[in-house]
């Protein structure tokens, strides 16, 4: 079966709210989409992703890319899919969200050529499962109106977005701890602060009696010795995720033993090495969250599809839809509670933009 036809377009979206972390932010969702069509009509759809202001990366860029790649695809036997995977890795290393749309619409097509849901590919059964939702970086009405609302919801597990003001964070991070409890907090720096200034932060949040499971990539990402002094320094669970783009990245920062949890993206790996990662974090006891970008639904239920056949991931924040204004509507495995339910899709990732 041969891919017959290459489509690339713009996937746009308005948001509920800026998305706001500690090296920019997000106004509204503009990636690119990637459409392949089998010689018997089958469609195949990936996302890139594009967060500039921590990649990169640019939209005219990717859909440059994109249809670069298309020529390579056109024509091609989709059962290669992954010598195309593999090609796209190499040819697109300066643009891996890229990449990861490649490898999103290749392993789309083929699961419903197959008649399969993607999550089928690496595991016998898809157990529901619930996201965390973040708490943006902004005011403390806003954090106190968006844990309140959420938590009313369902949801109990939140991250908070740190990494500007560690005195303003500090008081967030109360704010949500107030108004969530028995809930899982999860901080998340965005290489904001330095290694002394996190572990007075999560001294500072022992001292009043917030639990933290887990503080995201809190120094800049090339200060790996910053991040072994956190991990080693402190209980709290340290996570990589910025440091942690590839999967030699990976192998280092479990050889080293910088960190003790890592946080796979597609748009950082793409599919084939995110599952690589998994498999080795996990038999080195590296505990694993699963994340993204800003994403539409397409590729947040890709990732949802990974966390279900997997099955390993102690961290899930899948979130993004709630943040895109009718980001649910039509969403036929995601609830208003957070809960994911990739179990009730027939084939392939089952959303088509």
């Amino acid at each position: 079966m041969t891919i017959k036809n290459v489509r690339v377009s713009l996937l746009r979206a308005p948001l509920n709210q800026p998305f706001r972390i500690a090296t920019g932010r997000h106004d509204v969702l503009e990636n690119a989409l990637l459409a392949l069509t089998l010689s018997d009509g089958t469609k195949g759809f990936g996302e890139a992703a594009v967060a500039t202001h921590i990649t990169g990366e640019t939209v005219p860029q990717t859909v440059k890319s994109l249809n670069t790649m298309g020529e390579y695809l056109r024509g091609r036997d989709v059962g290669d899919y992954l010598t195309m995977c593999a090609h796209a890795q190499e040819a697109l290393s300066d643009n891996k969200s890229a990449a990861a749309a490649v490898e999103m619409a290749l392993f789309d097509a083929v699961t419903k050529y197959l008649n399969i849901p993607l999550w089928r590919l690496w595991g016998p059964r898809a157990r529901p499962f619930a996201t965390d939702i973040t708490i943006v970086i902004g005011s403390l009405e806003e954090t106190a109106a968006k844990t309140k609302e959420f938590y009313r919801r369902g949801f109990r597990a939140f991250k908070v977005k740190i990494g500007r003001d560690m005195d303003v964070d500090f008081k967030r991070v109360q704010t949500v701890s107030a108004i969530a409890p028995k809930s899982t907090l999860v901080l998340d720096a965005n290489q904001g602060y330095s290694a002394r200034e996190t572990l007075q932060f999560l001294k500072a949040l022992a001292k009043a009696g917030i639990e933290i499971a887990l503080i995201e990539q809190p120094v800049p990402k090339a200060d790996w010795d910053g991040l072994k002094k956190v991990t080693r320094s402190c209980k709290t669970l340290v996570c990589a995720d910025e440091s942690v783009g590839s999967l030699s990245q990976a192998a280092r920062a479990i050889k080293e033993k910088a960190v003790g949890a890592i946080n796979i993206k597609l748009m950082k790996t793409g599919i084939v090495h995110a599952v690589a990662i998994a498999h080795l974090a996990r038999a080195n006891g590296v505990k694993l969250m699963i994340g993204g970008m800003m994403e539409s639904a397409l590729a947040m239920t890709a990732s949802a599809h990974l966390a279900a056949g997997l099955g390993c991931f102690d961290f899930i924040d899948l979130d993004t839809p709630f943040f895109i204004k009718d980001g649910l509507r039509g969403h036929p495995c995601l609830d208003a509670r957070g809960i994911y339910n990739v179990g009730k899709v027939k084939a392939g990732i089952g959303i088509s933009p």
